[in-house]
């Protein structure tokens, strides 16, 4: 009985080795991390520039009276948009009515005086020729009736002035706009020339936007000037002013300082823009875009996909065996949301846009919306 036992023993040896081998377990896959991606691809992209600006308004006219009175009437309401030519305020006109009948009246009286010196000097001069009377009496009455015209013309301009004054007691809108603050009431009494304008006009459509861009611009601002193009210019309003909800307006480069600034090396800029919306308002601060012309041909990845290190910035582009590597990258400038590449990329290559923080290079990812779920 022992024998058969001895030679069964490798045999059974055999056995638990292979089930302690079936017993071990099995090594659990690596996880995939889970991306976003987009492709290199090219396309003309503008060249801008971009800088802060502040709307001005083209026209602002501070109102002042021409003559001295009680404000009688306010005919409008502060902050109202007004038009050129309407009533904002008048002045009490009755001293400057009576002014202007006493010139009237006095204009009256003298245009007979002149009338019959005029008379005289003809009727004398008939009788010069008769030798009824001397030259010298006919030339002194030829004498008084230019001097009686003359009282007639200055007579005639006390008129005009006195209708001016009388005009001026009328306080109209100089240019069509918005009124700030009410600086008078009905009541007080205004002189002229006034300290305090009675209020302030500002034009809202157009409107301009004052903005300093390098001096290194010059060039290219140069060069567009001298072929004639018109160069598009977009104000956007800050995020802390608009809440993140402002649209982009678009206006026209209609001005270039003629000198840069000695100082701070800037070139100022005006541009147009009419202001359909009255977005812009005189004061706000905008972020400026100025299109200078367009870049054909352009490598171009989504600027989120651009990261920086210590040896450069660099991409994580993802090869066909959906692994990531890290691949530097020669970044131009970035456009809006998408950078310029200039070295290091490929047209079609893969490139993460988000979750590289999770990522090291070899890494296995898996490639949200590309018909895989993603992992919690």
């Amino acid at each position: 009985m022992t024998r058969p036992l001895v030679r069964m023993a490798p045999l059974l040896a055999l056995a638990l080795a292979a089930a302690g081998a079936c017993s071990k377990p099995k090594e659990r896959p690596k996880e995939k991390t889970p991306v976003s991606v987009a492709m290199a691809t090219v396309q003309t992209v503008p060249y801008t520039i971009t800088a802060n600006g502040t709307v001005e308004p083209i026209q602002s006219v501070a109102v002042q009276p021409q003559v001295a009175g009680p404000v009688v009437q306010v005919a409008f309401e502060e902050g109202q948009e007004v038009r050129q030519g309407q009533v904002l305020f008048r002045i009490d006109p009755r001293p400057f009515q009576a002014a202007l009948a006493q010139a009237q009246a006095v204009l009256s009286r003298d245009v007979v005086s002149a009338q019959n010196a005029a008379r005289e000097a003809e009727r004398y001069a008939s009788l010069v020729e008769k030798g009824y009377v001397t030259q010298s009496q006919a030339d002194q009455l030829r004498a008084t009736a230019a001097a009686q015209r003359a009282v007639v013309a200055s007579d005639q301009a006390m008129v005009q002035a006195a209708q001016l004054n009388l005009s001026y007691a009328t306080i109209r809108a100089p240019i069509s706009g918005r009124t700030g603050s009410l600086l008078v009431k009905p009541g007080n009494v205004v002189r002229a020339p006034n300290p305090t304008p009675l209020v302030l006009i500002n034009q809202l459509q157009p409107v301009q936007v004052r903005f300093t861009v390098p001096g290194r611009t010059l060039a290219d601002l140069q060069r567009a000037a001298a072929a004639g193009q018109k160069l598009g210019v977009r104000a956007m309003p800050t995020q802390a002013d608009s809440g993140g909800t402002a649209i982009a307006e678009s206006g026209e480069l209609n001005f270039m300082e003629n000198a840069v600034d000695t100082t701070t090396g800037a070139l100022t800029l005006k541009a147009r823009f009419a202001n359909r919306t009255r977005s812009l308002w005189p004061g706000q601060f905008l972020t400026v875009t100025v299109d200078l012309y367009q870049q054909a041909n352009a490598l171009t990845v989504p600027a989120s996909a651009v990261q920086s290190g210590q040896d450069g910035n660099y991409v994580f582009v993802v090869d066909e065996q959906s692994k990531a590597r890290m691949t530097p990258v020669t970044v131009a400038r970035t456009a809006g949301e998408v950078a310029i590449i200039t070295q290091g990329l490929q047209p079609g290559m893969r490139v993460v846009t988000d979750g590289q923080s999770r990522l090291v290079p070899g890494a296995q990812v898996e490639i949200r919306g590309a018909g895989t779920r993603r992992r919690s």
